[in-house]
């Protein structure tokens, strides 16, 4: 019994010590360095710095980023989350040019950045961020006019730039054949995922930046208040003079609207009525859910369809799947679905109106084991009113549940 209450974590072998550690924060991790030299040393092991999440850690500071990314920061980092001072009341400078050059050099393995409430609008463009990056995701943040252009700051023309400028059309020319033949490409931007969350400043300029992103393959929308129909169109992947022009590499979009700003909502999914090659998976979400549910049909190409945090009936869902033929999965995520009693009438409909309600009634007369099913499963009539439309599309229901008259 001595020799066990003698024992401390000095016998622990260093890799166990370090799995305990990992359940640290970064703040913790830090104070666990100070305790002796074994510590410190272990603490700087690359395997407990792949994933740094410092938005729980709230007052920090570029003084202690520069602190960290001398200290523990390396090539074993992948993941990075930062929480800046965008709502602070102090305020001050948060990400700077130099230090995103030195964590470009010094984490060259940094796959994934997100930005919550960091003010961008001091950096020149997306060019400074660590050219490793595959996804980013900015949340409450500020951008400046040019973020996303590729286009590097240029200053006034000098004489003998102007003579420069004439002599290397040719090259520029070669550099655009190669590009088309996939050996040369003219940034530096690798990011295959842009994730927009309540970025009031994001606008249809920016959107149309993106354009010139080669390898952006999902891009995600939300709360973004001041993208247009129009703006969205206009960078719609189609058919051009030299190939297809646009967001030609998209395969995931998701816009969704879910804020109380009603009075700037834009409908922007209205911008897939005039087609978009290329996009296989759609995910509507909100305000967005109604005009883009209708203009998904203008999608040849579509895969998958997710519709999530919105109310609809089940008219409205047999109308617009009718024209979805090559649907391979339609996901409902927390939709309230309106019973046929609380749906509205429409006086005067046509002989569509009323096809589409017996489509929707579809097996509502069945036999006594349909209706013990009916009990079981709220959405049995709906399941049964797309079997016939999409007999091979898989139907999904997650957090869904149906509004009868009385609530």
């Amino acid at each position: 019994m001595d020799e066990f209450k003698a024992s401390n974590l000095d016998y622990f072998p260093e890799n166990i010590l370090i799995d305990v550690m990992s359940y640290l924060s970064v703040r913790e991790l830090v104070r666990a360095g100070r305790v002796c030299k074994r510590w410190r040393r272990l603490v700087r092991d690359q395997r407990l710095w792949r994933t740094v999440d410092l938005t729980a850690w709230k007052g920090v500071t570029s003084r202690i980023l520069w602190a960290l990314l001398r200290q523990y920061l390396g090539c074993g980092l992948r993941c990075l989350r930062l929480r800046g001072l965008l709502l602070s009341a102090r305020g001050g400078t948060f990400l700077s040019e130099s230090w995103l050059k030195a964590l470009s050099a010094k984490c060259p393995r940094l796959s994934k950045l997100f930005l919550l409430h960091v003010d961008l609008r001091s950096l020149s463009g997306c060019q400074v961020l660590p050219p490793s990056l595959q996804m980013l995701e900015l949340c409450g943040c500020e951008l400046p006019h040019g973020f996303f252009s590729q286009s590097l700051p240029t200053s006034s023309t000098q004489p003998h730039e102007r003579a420069t400028a004439t002599s290397s059309a040719s090259a520029q020319q070669h550099r655009k054949n190669q590009k088309g033949k996939g050996l040369w490409s003219p940034s530096r931007i690798s990011i295959e995922r842009l994730v927009l969350n309540t970025v009031p400043s994001f606008t249809d300029q920016h959107l149309q930046s993106l354009t010139s992103w080669d390898r952006l393959s999902r891009l995600e929308l939300r709360d973004t208040f001041r993208i247009t129909a129009n703006g969205l169109r206009n960078c719609a992947a189609r058919d051009g003079v030299d190939g297809v022009e646009g967001l030609s590499r998209l395969r995931y979009l998701e816009i969704g609207i879910t804020g109380r700003q009603s009075s700037q909502i834009q409908m922007a999914s209205l911008g897939l009525g005039a087609g978009w090659l290329g996009l296989e998976e759609l995910s509507l979400g909100g305000k967005e859910v109604g005009p883009g549910f209708f203009c998904a049909s203008r999608l040849k190409d579509l895969k998958r369809l997710c519709l999530w945090t919105c109310t609809l009936t089940e008219l409205q869902v047999v109308r617009s799947c009718r024209m979805l033929r090559g649907l391979r999965q339609l996901e409902f995520l927390d939709v309230t679905f309106q019973s046929r009693q609380s749906s509205p009438v429409i006086e005067g409909g046509g002989g569509e109106e009323e096809q589409d309600r017996a489509e929707a009634a579809g097996g509502e007369n069945g036999s006594d084991d349909s209706k013990t099913a009916d009990m079981s499963d709220p959405f049995s009539s709906l399941r049964r009113s797309l079997a016939g439309l999409m007999p091979s599309c898989t139907l999904v229901f997650t957090n869904c549940c149906v509004q009868n008259d009385a609530e």
